[in-house]
């Protein structure tokens, strides 16, 4: 945890590249069709590219930006598309999560 604070670049390059390992690793473990068959599936298409798309901003913003404070913005942004993505292989656990964050944010002013 240290590292993100003191480091976020490291971490965004190391924690960006470690992302398209894993994406890599189930592409090999289950075949590169299948992978991206699952992927664009319609269900998760959205989840896929915002995935993919936060692990380039993380990229972009470590290497080519440095800055530690929009590389820390990225690799937020990359986590919780992370978890959304995963979800997405779950059966109905977004619509899960999704109410349950709406049960504890609903408030009225």
């Amino acid at each position: 945890s240290m590292l993100v604070f003191f480091n976020p670049i490291k971490f965004g390059i190391t924690f960006s590249f470690g992302n398209l390992l894993a994406l890599g690793s189930t592409a090999f473990l289950i075949g590169p069709k299948r992978q991206v068959t699952m992927m664009l599936d319609p269900v998760r298409i959205y989840a896929t590219a915002i995935y993919i798309a936060s692990i380039i901003i993380a990229l972009f913003c470590a290497l080519y930006v440095r800055n530690k404070l929009l590389t820390l913005l990225s690799i937020i942004l990359e986590f919780g598309a992370l978890i959304w993505y995963s979800l997405s292989y779950i059966p109905f656990a977004r619509s899960m999560v999704s109410k349950v964050m709406m049960a504890c944010f609903d408030t009225e002013f």
